[in-house]
């Protein structure tokens, strides 16, 4: 099996965090290939970026109105892709033992997104970058977004690093958002305003959903509530009456939430074997 057929199987097999790193990995390499063609031509200008990259200037937004997600998959440089990657790998997967791949596609995709429009509205209304001329380039929005909603989501969980010990993973996101609220005067700044973006959006989408009363992101938030089986009836013969099982709804219901709860104050590793393999049955009805 070649080096490619052997890559397309994996990829194949990976989830979505392991896709996402092979396509930011493979567009990335594509990038540096073209610049080295075009650097042979002594053109200064690879046409992927330009052409992908999201402009500081609205009105390229117009001409080229799919950049406000494809900078997403673009990367400045190796340091920038590799740290980028590893965060969404741990992360990532992480946000996965709680949500589903299709949530997670849904949190870079968006989260890429407001993080692009808070970009834009930073250089086009903030003094300090007028007359800049800026591009946007990373996954750090969608990532972001990902990050800040697991966090908010389990905001308790706690994380072991090395020479660290133990930290909840709300103290890991406050860090992340407040080295981005000091780079926002910095030689960066555009991009921190893209992470901020893509971090308010991954903590209003989980915010929302949890909160029923609130209708703001009404059809994103539906892809948070678990499709509930429909109460099976019992038909008797002679009196042709029915029956619900609510009773036993309720207590599963009531072991589900008991169980959530000690997942967010202690983390998903304090389940007993037994506790895991209920969520893990009812996950599955």
């Amino acid at each position: 099996m070649s080096i490619l057929d052997n890559l397309r199987v994996r990829y194949k097999q990976g989830n979505i965090v392991e896709k996402l790193i092979y396509i930011n990995i493979a567009v990335f390499a594509v990038t540096l290939l073209i610049n080295v063609v075009e650097g042979l031509y002594a053109n200064q200008q690879n046409f992927i970026v330009n052409w992908f990259s999201l402009d500081h200037s609205i009105n390229s937004l117009l001409t080229k109105p799919w950049t406000i997600i494809s900078y997403g998959f673009l990367h400045a440089d190796f340091l920038h892709i590799l740290m980028n990657l590893i965060v969404l790998y741990f992360i990532g997967n992480l946000f996965l033992e709680y949500f589903t791949q299709k949530q997670l596609l849904t949190f870079y995709f968006l989260g890429t997104f407001f993080g692009g429009v808070l970009y834009l509205f930073s250089q086009n209304y903030f003094p300090l970058f007028e007359g800049s001329n800026s591009v946007l380039v990373g996954a750090s929005a969608g990532i972001s977004a990902i990050f800040i909603g697991i966090a908010t989501y389990i905001p308790n969980y706690q994380i072991k690093l090395r020479f660290i010990g133990f930290v909840k993973l709300w103290h890991l996101a406050a860090f992340w958002i407040g080295l981005d609220v000091i780079g926002l005067i910095g030689t960066n700044a555009g991009g921190h305003f893209a992470h901020l973006g893509g971090a308010l959006f991954g903590f209003l989408y989980v915010n929302q959903a949890s909160n029923k009363e609130i209708k703001l992101f009404d059809f994103f938030s539906n892809l948070f509530k678990k499709k509930e089986k429909p109460l099976r009836t019992v038909h008797k013969s002679k009196s042709n009456k029915r029956t619900t099982t609510t009773q036993n709804t309720d207590l599963t219901q009531k072991q589900v939430d008991a169980i959530l709860d000690k997942i967010s104050k202690s983390g998903y590793d304090t389940l007993t074997k037994s506790e895991k393999e209920f969520l893990f049955k009812q996950g599955k009805k």
